[in-house]
This record gives structure tokens, C-alpha cells and sequence, in this order.
């Protein structure tokens, strides 16, 4: 399984989410506490009480799930508190701390902290899961069905009282491979099992790194992100920021420009990523690339489902002008969905895998410093998780947000990961502290951008 094999101390593979709450109005004094500890009655369900195998040896062929026998809710579920009143700064470096730490495989891998003291009376929960065990699609599904549109509904229980949409399982996860190697060598050999397929994908993969006439000059190429800060080695140390805007506001903009939200929203990182660099003197002159995980319906789907697939996509950071910035970043997402569009499920998977093979290279750069003849693939990755459109609550308490928590790894020392939820889209930063100093800068600069573009657009 990738996940398990590309954990190591500071390259670590759990992803997280933040949610802060406010209380019902007729919350007691201890309402918090009571419902921390009634979490010791509460069922442990699966897949919440699986450990792996063999934790020790995470690489092993043999490696399995299999019940915790000695499970003990009191490690997993925990109690934290910011010095009352805590803001926002603070529950970000008390996240950013938390995210730092490693998983601990010989139990169930994930965490839960509530935390108190934040102004107001608010409280947040953190809930962090490795990869291996949940995927960030299924863990917000599983967040979801935890908690109710219904203000007035107590007793309700949290997530690890709540199965899967589906029970079963499988228990083994595939043996450690090579994940480059087990990507292009499975995805591609399953895909050109016909003629038509070869031919489909390499139609797409020379349109997408040769051609440069007429929509296909958009195209953003497996070559062309330039060297910078954000694709070092990592430490272990994390960072983590926080932004939120209105949906609507992001929509709007979009419409004006014939563009979606998603490219609104890489927009304004861009113009973000292009004053924090600035102010470091580490701007490259060539623009930041973005790999982006995109759901593409394909032609092979009769039963209204997605295929994940994965584009390349300037972040316009060498363009000054946000407009231009929105034109550029638009032009190259649509170009480069529109090699998806006519591929089967399977080819779109063989695609991808063709796209992101040189990415071994700059693993290769970041884990031993030294820079190879070949220009990196992308710099940073940008995924939008769609999320809740209603407002929910847990047992009376209101979701504000949900911040997601993602993974930064060697050569990609930032991830940025959006959620929409209710009317607003909430914006989780997560990076290396030691090659990004001052992270929650680039958030701000997120916030500064926005308001350029909204005022010229």
C-alpha cells in the first residue's frame, strides 16, 4: 500500500481535519467535559478498532488489518485546551504541533482532541487518520453522518461509533511495492489491454507534453515547474493556516470571467504564493505548477460516478495582474480536463500514472539535495474536497468550519486542501515549517489576493 510504504519519520502519511463549534445556547458548564467522557461508552466500530498486523514492519507482504483486542479509548480520544481566551493563531499552532506528531501503528492509527478555551466559549475537535486506514473521501462521509441538520438532536454518537456507508472490508492491503513503479507499470499495462486504449492515451500524452498549437499551448506539461523552496526535504515540524470566504463571493468572480470556483480559488493562491515568496526572495521567474485531483466522469460510466484523475495547472505566480492571472489559470484547467473528457475510466487512471512518472526524479532531488539535469513536475498540490451543503451540528453544537489537514512530503513541502461546506470554502494550509517559515503569512496573502481580484474583477 503507498501510503504505508512512503511513511517515514518527517515524511508522514496521516491527513487530519479541524473543526471548530459553537455550543448551543443552553450549554452547561460542563457540557464539553460530559461529552468527552460519555466517549468511553460508546461502540468502537470497525474500521476504527483495526491495527495493522505487524506494525513494526510496515513494508511486509503479509501486512493485514485485524482487531485491536486491547483497544484503549482513553489513548485515541483526548483532552487539550488553549489558555482562555485562545484565538485563531493559537488553535493553528496547537494543530500544527498535533500534525507533527507520528501515528503510533501498533494501534488503530487516528486521534481525537477536543479542545477548549477558545473565545467565546467555542471549542474545537481535531480528528487525525492515516491514509492507509480511511481515505479523506470516505472519513468526510463517515464525519457527516455523525452529525445532523437538526439543532435540537442530542446524544449523538462520533465518528468512530459510525461505520462505513459500506461494511465490507478488505483486510489485506496489497503488498509494499515501488509506488512509482506499481502506478505506471499496473494503471498503464491494465489500460492498453486494446488497441483503442493505446491509442487514446498516447493521443492524450502527446497532446499534453509535445503540442503547443492552439489550446494545447495551455496545456501545463510534466516539465515545466521550476526549482524552488517549496520542493526541498522536509522535517517533521508542520505548520498549518486557516482561511475562509463565502462562496458566493468566490462564484460570482468566476462568473463574470466564464470561470469555475476552482479556479477562482487557485487564483488567489497563486497571487498568495507570489507575494510570500516575494517577501522571502525566492520567487521563481518561471510560475509555480499545481497538480490537481480532479473527478472527470468518463466515458465508460453508465452509473453516474466519478474517476479521480490528475492535471497539471500553472498558478499564474509569474503574473502580476490578478485578472490575467484568472485568464491563464482558466485557460490551463480547461485545456487540460479536456484530455480527460474522452477517455474511459481506466485510460484516465493510465494517464495520470504517465503524467506523474518523472515525479521520481524530484523525490529523488529532495531526498538526497542534490539537483538533477530535469525540471521538476510541480511544486505543490491543490485538491478541492467537496463537502456538506448544509449546516450541521453535533449534539447541539454548530460546525463552523471544517478546515481540512493534508500531507506534505519530500519535494512538495506545501498542501493545500479545500473544503466547501454550507455557503462558505474553507482553505487548510499545511507545510514544512523549517522550509516554509511564516506559513500563516501565505494565508493572509490568500485573503489580500481575493480582495484585489474581486475589486478589479
Amino acid at each position: 500500500m503507498i501510503f504505508l510504504y512512503g511513511e517515514t519519520p518527517s515524511s508522514m502519511m496521516h491527513v487530519a481535519a479541524l473543526m471548530p463549534f459553537t455550543p448551543p445556547a443552553d450549554a452547561p458548564a460542563n457540557y464539553l467535559r460530559q461529552m468527552f467522557e460519555e466517549t468511553r461508552d460508546l461502540e468502537v466500530v470497525e474500521p476504527w478498532n483495526l491495527k495493522l498486523s505487524h506494525p513494526r514492519m510496515l513494508f511486509r507482504p503479509d501486512q493485514s488489518w485485524v482487531v485491536d483486542e486491547k483497544f484503549d479509548i482513553d489513548y485515541h480520544v483526548r483532552r487539550s485546551a488553549l489558555a482562555s481566551p485562545g484565538d485563531e493563531r493559537e488553535l493553528g499552532i496547537l494543530v500544527s504541533r498535533l500534525h507533527s506528531q507520528n501515528i503510533d501503528f501498533t494501534r488503530p492509527p487516528w486521534e481525537l482532541h477536543f479542545i477548549e478555551g477558545l473565545e467565546g466559549g467555542r471549542f474545537a475537535i481535531y480528528m487525525k487518520i492515516h491514509h492507509s486506514l480511511v481515505d479523506g473521501y470516505t472519513g468526510n462521509k463517515i464525519l457527516e453522518r455523525s452529525m445532523s441538520t437538526d439543532p435540537t438532536l442530542r446524544d449523538q454518537p462520533l465518528f468512530f461509533n459510525v461505520g462505513p456507508p459500506s461494511k465490507k472490508r478488505s483486510k489485506a492491503p496489497a503488498p509494499a511495492r515501488n509506488p512509482i513503479m506499481s502506478l505506471v507499470g499496473g494503471l498503464l499495462g491494465g489500460a492498453v489491454g486494446g488497441a483503442q486504449s493505446v491509442v487514446n492515451v498516447g493521443k492524450a500524452l502527446y497532446n499534453t507534453q509535445i503540442r503547443s498549437d492552439d489550446e494545447y499551448g495551455h496545456i501545463t506539461n510534466s516539465f515545466q515547474a521550476p526549482h524552488s523552496i517549496l520542493n526541498k526535504h522536509i522535517s517533521r515540524n508542520r505548520r498549518f493556516a486557516t482561511q475562509v470566504y463565502p462562496f458566493e463571493r468566490l462564484k460570482s468572480i468566476g462568473s463574470k470571467h466564464d470561470a469555475t470556483v476552482n479556479d477562482v480559488a487557485l487564483t488567489i493562491i497563486g497571487g498568495g504564493l507570489r507575494a510570500f515568496l516575494d517577501q522571502l526572495g525566492e520567487l521563481p521567474a518561471k510560475p509555480l505548477v499545481a497538480f490537481l485531483p480532479v473527478n472527470i466522469r468518463p466515458k465508460d460510466d453508465v452509473g453516474g460516478g466519478n474517476a479521480v484523475g490528475t492535471i497539471l495547472t500553472t498558478m499564474g505566480t509569474d503574473i502580476d495582474d490578478p485578472v490575467e492571472r484568472l485568464h491563464a489559470i482558466t485557460a490551463a484547467t480547461r485545456a487540460a480536463k479536456g484530455q480527460l473528457q474522452n477517455m474511459s475510466q481506466t485510460e484516465v487512471l493510465a494517464y495520470t500514472a504517465a503524467l506523474m512518472a518523472p515525479t521520481a526524479f524530484q523525490l529523488a532531488s529532495a531526498m538526497t539535495g542534490v539537483r538533477g539535469p530535469l525540471p521538476f513536475t510541480f511544486n505543490l498540490c491543490v485538491s478541492n474536497v467537496p463537502g456538506p451543503r448544509e449546516t450541521l451540528y453535533l449534539n447541539g453544537s454548530r460546525l463552523e468550519a471544517t478546515y481540512p489537514v493534508s500531507i506534505p512530503m519530500h519535494g512538495m513541502a506545501l498542501n493545500i486542501t479545500l473544503e466547501s461546506y454550507a455557503d462558505t470554502l474553507n482553505f487548510g494550509f499545511i507545510g514544512c515549517r523549517d522550509a516554509l517559515p511564516h506559513l500563516q503569512r501565505l494565508a493572509v496573502y490568500t485573503g489580500d489576493a481575493l480582495d484585489e481580484l474581486d475589486k478589479l474583477a
